[in-house]
């Protein structure tokens, strides 16, 4: 039977509509299904922060931030990368001190050199902190920024983390480079503010979490600036100027970045002050804290521990509402395989 002229117009709606309904039906919506945080387990702390970013990202919302003032910083050792059973900075320094007391034996008779090559840690301790402190300059000095990246660079590639048997830049956290990755894709500037050596950070943070030198905040000793010939360079000097651990933090965002956070994470009672700077202020906030309690696959320490100590942290958390990431339970993976 043919059909009538005036019904065509609502036959060719009607047919349209049927297709737009099946596509919907059928087609996968990949906004959906894309998790953000795929190691991350599903539970409170991962619906937080997606919770968080969605509230603050939300135009129009009562808790929009505008793109310029999402700021994150985020803490390296122990945050970003594993920090047991040494620092890996300490690590760096252990071995260029000993490389250095090969090039020059009369190094080996002087402390802290002494107390190093012979492992006499009761030596070492004894020295305190100035001992690390010389340990420090005399391996981190007397040769410019470009020679030190070199080193840096060269010793990463070689050395190898005691237990894991694995470069030490593979050992970085892969839940911590999702979230790096989430808040740059939702319009956020993330920063490392860390208690290491800015110049040691420099040279591999890019790669590692695709953060640039730029934007890496770290201690840092005085530099110096002279021409070799007509080569100009930038030397590193045996003087310590800023120290960006604790209250250094702080200091570290106001002066180096000039905008206050509105997101911080941590793992240590050296980040205290730094998630107190950023919460305690107006507006939506977010802190977080990586609290180790894996000892299978990473390692379990909180109060006691000699690297990474988290204690007062640990207890002002729940009073402030910081989000205390059980890595146990709150991460499906730890390292990127």
């Amino acid at each position: 039977m043919p059909i009538p002229s005036t019904f065509l117009p609502t036959r060719r709606a009607f047919l349209a509509l049927a297709v737009v309904a099946m596509l919907t039906l059928t087609a996968p919506d990949t906004r959906a299904q894309t998790d953000p945080l795929p190691s991350w387990n599903d539970g409170a702390a991962k619906s937080r922060i997606i919770d968080f970013v969605q509230r603050v990202t939300r135009q129009g919302g009562p808790d929009f931030v505008p793109v310029e003032e999402r700021i994150a910083t985020f803490d390296n050792d122990g945050t970003l990368w594993t920090e047991q059973p040494m620092y890996v900075q300490a690590a760096f320094v252990e071995e260029r001190a000993k490389e250095l007391a090969r090039t020059n034996p009369e190094l080996a008779n002087r402390q802290p050199f002494k107390a190093l090559l012979n492992g006499d840690k009761a030596a070492l301790a004894a020295l305190g902190e100035q001992g690390i402190a010389d340990l420090m300059i005399a391996t981190h000095s007397g040769i410019t920024t470009a020679e030190f990246e070199a080193t840096v660079t060269d010793w990463l590639a070689k050395a190898r983390h005691p237990r894991f048997d694995r470069p030490y830049t593979s050992l970085t956290y892969q839940p911590m480079v999702e979230l790096l990755a989430y808040l740059r894709a939702n319009g956020f500037k993330t920063f490392i503010v860390s208690g290491g050596g800015v110049e040691f950070m420099r040279p591999w943070t890019e790669k590692a979490y695709g953060i640039p030198p730029e934007q890496v905040v770290g201690s840092s000793g005085k530099t110096a600036y002279r021409l070799e010939g007509d080569r100009p360079v930038i030397e590193k000097l045996p003087t310590v100027e800023f120290v960006d651990d604790g209250p250094g933090k702080p200091l570290g965002i106001n002066r180096f970045i000039g905008r206050r956070p509105v997101f911080a994470a941590g793992n240590s009672d050296g980040d205290l002050q730094m998630l107190q700077w950023t919460t305690l202020n107006t507006g939506p906030r977010f802190a977080l804290i990586v609290h180790h309690t894996d000892a299978e696959r990473e390692y379990a320490y909180d109060r006691q521990s000699h690297v990474g100590r988290l204690d007062k942290a640990l207890d002002e958390a729940p009073t402030r509402g910081w989000l205390v990431v059980d890595m146990r339970s709150d991460w499906r993976t730890i390292y990127k395989p």
